[in-house]
């Protein structure tokens, strides 16, 4: 960690200034732009735009300045990081990655305004201790540790100042950046998605939605011995700070030096647990950051955290998951793919154009799905097979589709999931988990 980091670095809270940070990053790549193009014609090349824009320098200060900005900026720069997966260049996704793990936090001056804003100036007086130093950055607040006079620790998060106010425009630079770049063609219809997505943004800045959230999440899982869900705690929470008990655990890629058999365990009650939100409670908790995890290798245990993000899933997308789920585990590919175009996944356009390619797709994965016993997520040997055979869907951005906004956000924490099994190497029995859900309706 640099030394800037440890100091800190305070959060531009008005939208001028807030302004002025991506006139600055749009400068920035225009000059990068300029010199890779200079030297790429120098060396004989022609290159395109789009290669231009997504250099490592770009992504680099992408990374950097949305870290930054925090807020929602830095959550949907988040968001393109984990969910590209497999489809950026594997430079430019390790750099965006650097986005889930940038710790810039608030320098102690700003933290104590914030926390005079909304406890009063005389609120170190409720606490036998308070630890300035925050033990946790993320893109929409820091959290503290601190100890009440009764003894009772609780984790503190501190919610930057300005967030709550700048989702529209920060959602909306974010999305011209993106254009800009070349990663979203100009015609791809996303209003929708922007709306929705400043709407969730806004609702995870609404810090008392996310206590009643982590209220309703202790309720239901209730007496699971597998999991800990922190106890929030009113008397200290506001619509900018949310105060909990404090339970200790590790970072989940602690994970990544135990047993197989540990791993293994810990993946199935995750993915269990996705199919639980998606089928039986009808709300999921979709963020699926791995920060949101700590593992308690004590008891083994996996500590829940950050509940902003919960979302409602209505029965009809419940049930077309459960259609395109039932589809693949019959081994069924022409009901696969229809369920895919129903549920979203895939646009008619795309399946009247590129038809054979996608079928090619849908049988190269329940191949490799539909085999009896664990699957093996650290077996990543046919990706590149699907890849090949998507790559004319993907370069034909005429028939680009989004899905509807709920499916993304359902679909990403799907995929997130899936990603931190590939990453400890689990192997799961998935295709059991899914079986008991055969006769589900709702």
């Amino acid at each position: 960690m640099t030394d800037d980091r440890q100091k800190g670095r305070a959060i531009p809270r008005g939208r001028v200034s807030r302004l002025g940070a991506f006139g600055r990053l749009a400068g920035g790549v225009a000059g990068n732009v300029l010199g890779e193009g200079a030297r790429r014609f120098a060396a004989g090349e022609r290159p395109r735009l789009s290669d231009l824009m997504l250099t490592p320098a770009n992504a680099g200060r992408v990374a950097d300045e949305l870290a930054g900005l925090r807020g929602a900026a830095m959550k949907l720069g988040q968001m393109v990081s984990m969910d590209a997966g497999d489809l950026l260049p594997p430079e430019l996704t390790a750099i965006l990655a650097r986005l889930r793990d940038q710790a810039h936090h608030m320098p102690p001056r700003q933290l104590d305004q914030v926390l005079a804003h909304e406890w009063g100036r005389a609120w170190r007086t409720r606490f036998r201790h308070f630890q300035a130093h925050p033990i946790a950055a993320a893109s929409i607040g820091q959290v503290h540790r601190a100890e009440l006079p009764d003894g009772r620790v609780l984790a503190i998060k501190v919610q930057y100042p300005g967030v709550a106010d700048s989702i529209d425009s920060d959602v909306d630079n974010v999305a011209t950046l993106l254009r800009l770049s070349g990663l979203l063609p100009r015609d791809l219809p996303i209003g929708d998605l922007l709306a929705k997505a400043k709407t969730q943004l806004r609702e995870e800045a609404d810090y008392l939605r996310e206590a009643t959230m982590l209220a309703r999440f202790r309720d239901l899982v209730g007496d699971d011995a597998g999991f800990v869900v922190p106890t929030p705690e009113p008397a200290f929470s506001t619509p900018h700070i949310l105060a909990m008990e404090y339970v200790d655990g590790r970072p989940i890629d602690a994970l990544e030096h135990e047993p197989q058999a540990v791993r293994d365990d810990v993946l199935a009650r995750l993915i269990a647990l996705v199919l639980r939100e998606l089928f039986d409670w009808g709300l999921m908790q979709t963020d699926p950051n791995f920060a949101n995890y700590r593992w308690r290798g004590d008891d083994a245990r996996l500590v829940l955290l950050d509940f902003g993000a919960t979302q409602a899933v209505t029965p009809e997308t419940a049930r077309g998951y459960h259609r395109l789920l039932m589809a693949g585990l019959d081994g069924d590919g022409a009901r696969v793919r229809q369920a895919a175009i129903e549920v979203g996944f895939i646009g008619t356009l795309a399946a009247e154009r590129h038809g054979a390619a996608i079928d090619s797709m849908i049988a190269i994965i329940l191949d490799n799905l539909g085999r009896e016993g664990p699957f093996d997520f650290g077996d990543r040997s046919f990706v590149g097979a699907v890849r090949e055979q998507g790559m004319a869907v993907a370069q034909d951005r005429a028939s680009w589709h989004l899905p509807p906004a709920e499916t993304l956000f359902v679909q990403r924490k799907i995929s997130g999931t899936a990603l931190l099994a590939a990453r400890m190497k689990a192997r799961v029995d998935v295709r059991a988990m899914v079986a008991g859900y055969r006769n589900w309706s709702r």
